[in-house]
């Protein structure tokens, strides 16, 4: 996937928000180091050029990225356009351009963020509720907001193929995002980079091994407990497993639970270690998941050793002691202390 920005800072957001996600990022000014994996920011600032400037810089850089031989994960859209969330910068002229070089016959161009009080709702800009031509940004130097309306800011938008719906709510933004075609480019700010990236996350595979007897509850859609003859030992994992495989085959993901606590020791806690690691590897071995969640660092140590990885890289901390690592393969890897919370983390 690749995203290009009309400002470096701009660039960054992005860059931070795809490696909060776990994929692997590279920030680049121009287009002349596109990386062959993962997801590569280009930064232009063309928002500091002409309009023709910044078209034809566009133009270039479309045509590098055209000519990469970036391999495409097709769960997100090759490419993605961000802008800022003020109405700043050559929004049409650069959107055409984009459109014309790449062949997509639409756009859909976002600015809203209602996350930070930028919203859109009957074609009106407003900020925090006040409309963007009565705040601070009408006095911009370069992009002044002279009018809160969309069609007025940008006329040519919808002659282009441009379109600007109002989205007042993330959930707006999702079902934007949702119903957008592949021969749309996508366009706007933080909150709907964050849309695309949370619609190709919801294809991924995820196993969560609950290895604590801390753990809090989870959804029950997804939990497979362990069953009492397991924890007893007087059955191996065969039933387990099979219960554990279809929540997993059929929804995507699975939690592997212990819901029982009466027996404790070194021999216990090693019994509930190996029956929990021993069905998720069956499990990881029917289909890879894209992510493993693991909760105990004993658990965690013993499946990771399972599964031959010996080495991760951080990717970011989720919340205090969630954090997500990737292995050298691409396997996300979520690590949680048992005895902490999940704080805004979730499964």
């Amino acid at each position: 996937m690749i995203v290009i920005a009309d400002d470096l800072t701009g660039a960054a957001e992005m860059a931070g928000i795809a490696t909060t996600h776990g994929l692997q990022v590279s920030l680049v000014c121009g287009p002349s180091r596109i990386a062959a994996e993962g997801l590569t920011v280009i930064a232009t600032d063309t928002r500091s050029m002409t309009e023709a400037e910044a078209v034809a810089e566009t133009q270039r850089v479309a045509a590098a990225i055209c000519s990469s031989q970036q391999g495409h994960d097709a769960r997100f859209p090759r490419l993605f356009k961000k802008t800022d969330s003020a109405l700043r910068g050559h929004v049409v002229a650069e959107l055409s351009a984009l459109m014309k070089a790449t062949g997509k016959q639409r756009a859909i161009y976002v600015p809203a963020n209602p996350s930070k009080g930028r919203t859109i709702s009957n074609g009106i800009y407003y900020i925090d509720g006040i409309p963007i031509a009565e705040t601070a940004f009408s006095y911009d130097p370069e992009f002044p907001a002279l009018t809160s309306r969309l069609a007025e800011r940008f006329p040519e938008a919808a002659a282009n193929g441009i379109a600007m719906p109002d989205a007042t709510t993330l959930a707006d933004i999702d079902a934007i995002v949702a119903g957008a075609s592949s021969d749309t480019l996508l366009a706007g700010g933080a909150d709907l980079f964050e849309a695309v990236l949370r619609q190709a996350e919801r294809g991924w595979r995820r196993i969560v091994l609950c290895g604590s007897t801390q753990s809090r509850p989870l959804s029950a859609d997804i939990v497979s407990a362990m069953p009492l003859s397991v924890y007893d030992g007087s059955d191996d994992v065969e039933a387990w497993f099979a219960e554990a495989q279809t929540k997993y085959v059929t929804g995507g993901c699975v939690a592997l639970t212990i819901a029982h606590r009466h027996h404790t020791g070194k021999s216990t806690a090693t019994h509930l270690r190996q029956a929990m690691t021993m069905v998720a590897t069956r499990l990881f071995q029917t289909q890879r998941p894209q992510e493993l969640i693991i909760e105990g660092g004993a658990t965690a140590f013993a499946m990771l050793q399972l599964l031959g990885i010996g080495a991760l890289d951080v990717v970011a901390q989720l919340a205090p002691g969630v954090v997500r690592l990737r292995s050298h393969d691409g396997l996300l890897v979520t690590l949680k202390p048992g005895s902490y919370p999940w704080g805004e983390f979730k499964v």
